[in-house]
């Protein structure tokens, strides 16, 4: 573990998708956790310093960690045991004994992924993910048999989308066509249509950075616009940066609009 000589910055130690509530960052200094909300308008104007392990946090207090491994070292990385579960398991947590939902998540313009998640938490996992468009395809007892049909459909659709898979989409729609061609094939209980307030022209570039003017957020990623172009922002990809006040200097690759 290093040792510092001097008082520690804000940290940024994790983050919230927009679903009930705003979008945010959580921001940790002296032990505190506070938000950072990330609402359209919103200016972010920080500079990026070491990153180190998140450490801990527990409601509004944060446990520091200064391990080298980022976003957070072994010890302060929770290993979820459904993470890769395909229904031969004994059940393991209280929650697998829950109703569970089976669904497909799109993404513009026609990538797609089957996934599970409590009944209950359905919309709000979809939103986490930014889906442009869900299906809702089976109600079952338990993630056990969740798991198993999710497993079956993996064969065929996948249950991964990586992000930079998904701001490659971020200016565009889903491919209705396609779409209303999956939905036939599986008959869903229910479909989805969500909106994220983007109105992008152009394809935002990757980024890691937390200065601009925020435009929206979308799962976990944010589009912030700085000096006439525009980025998404991997929020987990924050995590773990100390943050000075003042934004960054360094050059930043410019947005096709940023031409126009």
């Amino acid at each position: 573990m290093r040792l510092r000589a001097e008082p520690p910055d804000v940290q940024v130690v994790g983050y919230r998708a927009r679903v009930d509530e705003h979008a945010a960052l959580l921001l940790a200094e002296d032990g505190s956790v506070t938000t950072e909300r990330l609402d359209p308008g919103t200016e972010l104007s920080y500079t990026l310093g070491e990153r180190h392990c998140a450490g801990a946090v527990d409601g509004e207090q944060h446990f520091r960690c200064d391990n080298d491994p980022a976003p957070c070292c072994p010890e302060h990385t929770d290993i979820w045991p459904c993470a890769r579960c395909t229904g031969d398991c004994n059940k393991p947590l209280e929650t697998c004994d829950e109703e569970h939902a089976v669904y497909l998540a799109a993404f513009a313009p026609d990538v797609v992924k089957v996934g599970v998640t409590r009944s209950w938490r359905l919309e709000t996992r979809l939103r986490e993910q930014g889906a442009d468009r869900a299906a809702h395809l089976q109600t079952v007892a338990d993630g056990r048999i969740a798991r198993q049909v999710e497993a079956d459909i993996a064969v065929e659709l996948g249950d991964r989308v990586r992000v930079p898979t998904k701001i490659a989409g971020f200016d565009q729609s889903v491919d209705t066509d396609w779409w209303a061609s999956l939905c036939e094939r599986y008959d869903p209980l229910t479909t989805y249509d969500f909106e994220y307030g983007l109105d992008l022209s152009d394809r935002p570039m990757a980024e890691t950075l937390a200065t601009g003017t925020v435009r929206g957020t979308k799962g976990r990623v944010a589009v912030l616009a700085n000096n006439g172009s525009v980025y998404a922002v991997d929020l987990r990809q924050l995590v773990g940066y100390e943050l000075t006040d003042g934004g960054t200097d360094r050059d930043l690759q410019s947005s096709l609009g940023a031409f126009r």
